[in-house]
């Protein structure tokens, strides 16, 4: 059989693979499924599936495109999705490389708003303390377009309420990919200048699109982390976006943003000029008062007669000190009298009689403790003595001390009978003063006994 009519699977594959990139249905083609198998993969490659009731097909979205997406896609959200069908080669299945993904049924952008939302009311930042806004400020610093009319606004309406106050642009596109990165980064070198006492960001109305850039999670984080009060005036008051939502306070328009940053200065002096009225009036007041005060106290009886203030109670300091040295006369005399009873008690009541009978009787006992002991000395030294005398009376060398000896053998054992000796034995032969040895050349046993 010929192998040259066999293919190889490598060969089979990419045969596949390029019938499937040349064919111009698979490579534009629209899809509409549910999300299947789906992680998310931060700053990578998003891989999952599409599926309906009878069919499902891998997915492979790469970073690129899915940077563009605006909303973050949730396993069994239905999605309309547009790309290429290819095969993947190494395991022989296709699959769907997507170019571009919308919610089927609801807009991206609108979806991508409510999941922010919900997002940052899990976190609790909605439910963060709101800074105060400052009542008189002196500089208010503002993020919006150069060329738009809302700087316009905001300043003719500064001029006109409060024109003392300086007011500082920090230009910032508005709108588009770029706007985003350029309100974060005009709010942070806000906060790093210092010395601004509040913060406008806004812009004009428009669809959901051109407000977008208020809808990015990194300008809610700017303004969250902002020490300085932010007033968000984005679109007109029915636009409402996540930048209003976190703000310390949220104005329907630029022009409304600028009345909640300022007062009015005529009202401020009209009002000053009233607080001023009403202090000095105040103050003639209290001086009334007080006037009126030394009067009556200048009348006074006490105060005409400051003597008659502490009369009475020189008489009272007076008599409480008589009853007090009376009072401490009683007690010393009576304390005197208990211890002079004491002291007689006390010498009746002596020990030392008591003390001297007891020393003589303690000398004449000991006395008779001494002769005892001595007696029963005595008496034991005799019966020891004796009972010495009748030891030596029987110890073995009391005997070898009339003539008599010992034997023993080498071991040490007695030799009592004749029956333990041996001819030729060494015998060792306790005398006085000292031993024998002996060696036996003959024993011979006693017929008679």
């Amino acid at each position: 059989m010929d192998n040259e009519q066999y293919l190889t699977v490598t060969a089979l594959t990419q045969y596949l693979k390029r019938k499937f990139d040349v064919d111009p249905y698979l490579g534009h083609v629209y899809l509409m499924g549910e999300i299947s198998n789906f992680r998310m993969r931060p700053n990578a490659h998003q891989y999952f599936s599409l599926k309906d009731d009878k069919a499902k097909i891998s997915a492979i979205m790469f970073k690129s495109n899915f940077s563009k997406v605006k909303f973050r896609p949730e396993e069994g959200m239905k999605v309309l999705v547009k790309g290429r069908i290819s095969l993947y080669e190494p395991s022989g299945s296709y699959q769907i490389y997507v170019e571009s993904m919308e919610p089927d049924g609801l807009g991206a952008l609108y979806l991508a708003f409510e999941q922010l939302k919900k997002k940052l009311a899990a976190e609790g930042v909605f439910d963060l303390p709101k800074k105060p806004i400052p009542q008189f400020p002196k500089k208010i610093a503002v993020v919006t377009s150069q060329s738009g009319a809302v700087i316009h606004d905001i300043m003719t309406t500064v001029q006109r309420r409060f024109p003392i106050v300086q007011l500082v642009l920090y230009p910032a596109q508005v709108q588009g990919q770029e706007a985003a990165p350029t309100i974060v980064r005009q709010l942070k070198r806000i906060n790093e200048d210092g010395g601004y006492d509040t913060i406008i960001i806004g812009r004009g109305g428009g669809s959901i699109e051109d407000l977008w850039p208020f809808n990015e999670e990194t300008v809610a984080q700017a303004i969250v982390q902002s020490q300085i009060p932010v007033i968000s005036s984005v679109g007109h008051e029915t636009d409402t976006t996540i930048a209003d939502l976190v703000a310390d306070l949220r104005a329907a328009t630029p022009t409304a943003a600028a009345e909640l940053a300022t007062p009015v200065l005529r009202d401020v002096l009209v009002h000053l000029q009233d607080l001023n009225t009403r202090l000095y009036n105040a103050q003639l007041q209290i001086i009334a008062n007080y006037q009126d005060r030394v009067k009556n106290l200048s009348q006074n009886v006490f105060l005409q007669q400051p003597e008659r203030i502490y009369s009475v109670y020189s008489e009272k300091v007076d008599r409480l000190k008589n009853t007090l040295e009376q009072d401490i006369n009683n007690q010393l005399y009576h304390s005197k009298s208990e211890l002079i009873s004491y002291a007689n008690r006390l010498v009746q009541a002596s020990p030392r009689d008591q003390i001297y009978s007891n020393a003589n009787q303690v000398n004449r006992l000991y006395q008779i403790l001494i002769n005892n002991i001595n007696k029963i000395i005595n008496k034991d030294r005799n019966i020891f003595n004796s009972r010495v005398a009748s030891l030596d009376s029987l110890s073995p060398l009391k005997t070898l001390s009339r003539g008599f000896a010992i034997p023993t053998d080498k071991s040490g054992k007695v030799l009592k009978d004749v029956s333990d000796y041996q001819k030729d034995q060494v015998v060792n032969l306790r005398v006085k003063k000292g031993n024998v040895k002996l060696i036996t050349t003959e024993v011979s046993e006693d017929k008679n006994d």
